[in-house]
């Protein structure tokens, strides 16, 4: 039982806590604030792709503190983004990330999609997927 009566939010803390410490893992990142802030910016890309409903469906399987993560700062009216090359879509990123000493490049957004692969079901993946643009959809690797 949790000290404060509150086990959702601490199993949602407890889940968060390990999904930015297998993507800095996969990163080969030391610091987790960094981690955390390519899974954010990232994941806001992805949002920004996708319609209301794939992003509702995608969002149900994500952990409650990553999901309200996703949907921080939205803005509905300016959904989904029209950009079709993985060069915006990249470029979007890096002007958050791009200032980390232990960023590499596009390879690091990778880990985020194999990241997302292994905790979200295949038939999700495989339906945002296809909600994205070829170009984007090309770069993230198939489960």
């Amino acid at each position: 039982m949790s000290a404060q009566g509150l086990e959702t939010i601490d199993n949602a803390a407890h889940t968060t806590h390990e999904w930015i410490g297998e993507l800095a893992g996969r990163l080969d990142w030391t610091s987790k604030r960094n981690t955390l802030r390519l899974l954010r910016v990232t994941m806001h890309q992805i949002r920004d792709h996708l319609h209301v409903n794939e992003m509702a469906q995608f969002s149900a399987q994500l952990p409650l503190l990553i999901r309200g993560m996703f949907f921080e700062g939205w803005v509905p009216k300016q959904t989904p983004n029209k950009e079709r090359h993985i060069k915006e879509f990249v470029h979007a990123i890096e002007e958050h990330v791009g200032n980390v000493e232990e960023y590499r490049g596009p390879e690091d957004i990778t880990h985020v999609f194999h990241l997302l692969n292994a905790h979200v079901s295949e038939g999700e993946i495989s339906d945002v997927r296809s909600n994205l643009p070829r170009d984007i959809r090309d770069f993230w690797p198939r489960p």
